[in-house]
């Protein structure tokens, strides 16, 4: 089962329009009215409101997650909507957030949608995450993703990590039960400046980015909920071009500088 989250806040009156926007939910033995109710009492952190963290916004808000934080300072540009779908073509020019929750409205008008145009740095990070329950990985470098993961853990919040270059992507979950392997039990510090090319130098299949971002919302669904097995100490990697998935099982870095202290 999933670590799951453990519900609090009010009780969801499930009225005709709330049952029947839920119904393919809770006809789910495993979700159901229950699960549901702890969909809309969760708050979900987005970091990012681009490739990634448009499916996974997208389909937390249709799921009825109460609240969502969407972060990024950017604004739309033509070149992103090729594969960041919760923008569109009206909306270039306009801060990546405010567009990210206009989408997000219009799709679920129940959604309560705080939005953060801002740098995610060392200083304003804690407190960015400090209200939310589970934590989406959706940035692009690998600065900002040992940041997340190391706040993450020492905040003692549960997150999905996520990167795509390319026909390929990879993710897994990070769950704060003294057990759980972090990011830097995989990769221990960032590579060298230059040595991994940047998006817009190495490319990216848009539906890679909907496929991976998708399985992001997906495991914040699955440990609000506690249901199903979490990618916990599982690396799934997705390979578009030949249409494979693997995962590969890592351990518990017992000399890791953030989660082992």
């Amino acid at each position: 089962m999933a670590a799951g989250y453990i519900e609090t806040g009010i009780n969801m009156e499930f009225g005709k329009e709330q049952l029947e926007r839920y119904s393919r939910h809770i006809v789910i033995d495993e979700i159901g009215k229950e699960g549901q109710q702890k969909l809309f009492n969760a708050r979900v952190f987005i970091a990012g409101a681009g490739g990634l963290g448009s499916p996974a916004a997208l389909y937390l808000a249709a799921a009825g997650v109460g609240t969502l934080g969407i972060a990024d300072p950017d604004s739309v540009e033509l070149s992103n909507l090729q594969r960041q779908i919760i923008h569109t073509t009206a909306g270039i020019g306009r801060p990546k957030a405010e567009s990210a929750k206009n989408t997000i409205m219009a799709i679920n008008p129940a959604a309560n949608v705080n939005i953060y145009k801002e740098f995610i740095d060392k200083d304003n990070i804690m407190e960015l995450i400090e209200d939310y329950d589970f934590i989406i990985d959706a940035t692009d470098n690998f600065q900002s993703k040992f940041l997340i993961n190391d706040s993450c853990v020492k905040a003692r919040k549960a997150f999905s990590h996520a990167g795509v270059a390319r026909f390929q992507g990879q993710l897994f979950t990070y769950v704060p039960d003294g057990t759980s392997p972090c990011y830097r039990c995989l990769f221990k510090e960032p590579p060298p400046e230059g040595a991994v090319p940047a998006p817009a130098r190495a490319g990216i299949v848009g539906a890679v980015c909907g496929t991976i971002g998708s399985l992001q919302a997906m495991e914040a669904i699955k440990y609000i909920t506690g249901t199903g097995e979490l990618l916990k100490g599982r690396l799934l990697v997705f390979n578009a071009y030949t249409m494979q998935f693997r995962t590969v099982k890592f351990q518990k870095d017992v000399d890791c500088t953030i989660c082992s202290v």
